[in-house]
């Protein structure tokens, strides 16, 4: 978010300082908001300052608005913490967390049925935005490269896309002067319409991108449709237009639940995928993965060799420094959780899901738009007064519940739904509290509003 300069004449003296706290106990005068104090204060008092004001924001296990990670193990933090001192870049200092990104490369690009002898290629980033910057560039350059080589011109590059994506793909797009190409979602099918693309795709086309896990509903493009239906389409025209998958919430979902269904390196358009690791991957943020089906789908070109930090460093990074502790944490929950506690979890998420999703639609005032195999999400609408899911969701808020309320994307902003995202924390008991919160809404009643923090908090982590 874009934060902006703060007029201090018109604000008073009260909402520029920090008032003494506790009686005095620890600060005796005042500290400036946003200037930088002239004096020291001591660690205590600055992290009470700090710990005090952070009471205003939401409580994280009640957020059902996010995808992100909210919980992990005490050993996880652990290492978090242990590690929080080591700069990944710095692979002369630090070689071993180099080694264990490469695992975990390994680890989900055979997760994700990398084809064997094309020797793939990856890299961590920030998160999964990092990695649709990357793995956007890494197509630009490939079209490029080809059309300069059949004397084409290079200078109109498009990607193909459903409205449906996430904002990131429209920042891309923006960013490195590529045309975003949208086709329209529309009300009752809200995941990309393989049978539109032929309107889109042409000889300027870098991709098609195709979404497992659509934000606003959970549900999963038809990725093995869309690669068949571009299949026809290169073979007729003689193109070479490639598929990427946002898999930044289903690739750590598809795999242990739905492992059948074809929408990874099985399919041979697919060519890169990317993933984050603090959605489903339940890591802390920040930790993104970018996985390319084989080294040549990396043009050389986009890797920078440095040997100022000791030794020869390829990297591939919008970002250049970035701490190795929530990479590091990532592998621990491949050597924790395996498969089967992948698996487990997952599985779980999907069930609660679910039951919320059933019971919305028992109680006859909801319409469900996500459907069974799709993220553990909950998308529905209310069948009369549709409008009122805003007032629902704003007063949800005051018993600390965050369950957003909004429209879909163009073409389809009729429809106005509440999204419930299920994530570890949200138990069966959980969910039962919130449905009668919901449910009292609907039939009148006032929700008594949650206390705030009680008594003084001083432990220090």
């Amino acid at each position: 978010m874009l934060s902006k300069e703060v007029n201090l004449k018109k604000m008073s003296k009260e909402n520029r300082e920090h008032s003494p706290i506790y009686s005095g106990r620890y600060l005796y005068k005042r500290l400036p908001k946003y200037e930088l104090p002239e004096e020291s204060v001591s660690p205590r008092t600055a992290y009470q300052l700090i710990k005090d004001e952070l009471h205003l924001d939401g409580q994280a296990t009640l957020n059902l608005a996010s995808f992100v990670t909210t919980w992990m193990e005490p050993e996880a933090e652990c290492l978090i913490k242990e590690t929080l001192n080591k700069n990944f870049v710095d692979r002369d200092e630090y070689p071993q967390s180099q080694v264990i990104q490469e695992r975990c490369v390994n680890i989900l690009a055979r997760l994700f049925n990398a084809p064997e002898g094309e020797k793939f290629v990856g890299t961590g980033t920030i998160g999964s935005s990092e990695a649709v910057m990357l793995g956007g560039l890494s197509y630009k350059w490939k079209w490029r490269d080809r059309r300069k080589k059949e004397n084409k011109d290079s200078s109109r590059p498009n990607i193909v896309m459903s409205t449906g994506v996430q904002v990131v793909w429209l920042k891309f797009a923006k960013y490195f002067d590529v045309e975003a190409r949208l086709i329209p979602v529309k009300e009752g099918c809200y995941t990309f319409p393989p049978k539109e693309m032929a309107n889109y795709v042409d000889e300027n086309t870098i991709a098609v991108v195709g979404i497992l896990g659509v934000t606003e509903t959970g549900q999963f493009d038809p990725i093995k449709e869309i690669n068949d239906t571009l299949l026809k389409i290169n073979k007729k025209n003689g193109w070479d237009v490639p598929v990427h998958v946002d898999a930044a919430s289903g690739g750590f979902i598809a795999p242990f639940i739905y492992p059948k269904l074809k929408w990874d390196f099985r399919l041979p358009l697919v060519k890169g995928i990317n993933v984050s690791g603090h959605k489903y991957g339940l890591v802390y943020p920040g930790i993104g993965w970018m996985i390319w089906r084989g080294e040549n789908q990396l043009p050389e070109d986009l890797i920078f060799h440095i040997n100022y930090l000791g030794g020869n460093q390829p990297t591939f990074t919008l970002n250049f420094s970035k701490g190795s502790s929530h990479l590091l944490a990532q592998y621990y929950n491949f050597l924790r959780l395996g498969r089967e506690g992948y698996r487990n979890i997952v599985q779980s998420l999907h069930e609660n899901a679910l039951y919320i999703g059933k019971s919305l639609v028992d109680s006859g005032k909801f319409e469900l738009l996500s459907d069974q195999e799709s993220l553990p999400v909950v998308t529905a609408r209310l069948k009369e007064d549709p409008h009122r899911v805003f007032t629902i969701s704003e007063n949800l808020r005051k018993k600390g519940w965050i369950v957003p309320a909004y429209t879909m994307p163009p073409d389809a902003e009729q429809v106005q739904v509440l999204r419930v995202v299920v994530r570890e924390g949200l138990s069966r008991d959980m969910a039962d509290l919130l449905l009668k919160d919901i449910f009292d809404l609907l039939d009148g009643k006032p929700l008594q509003q949650k206390e705030g923090p009680k008594g003084k908090q001083h432990r220090v982590c």
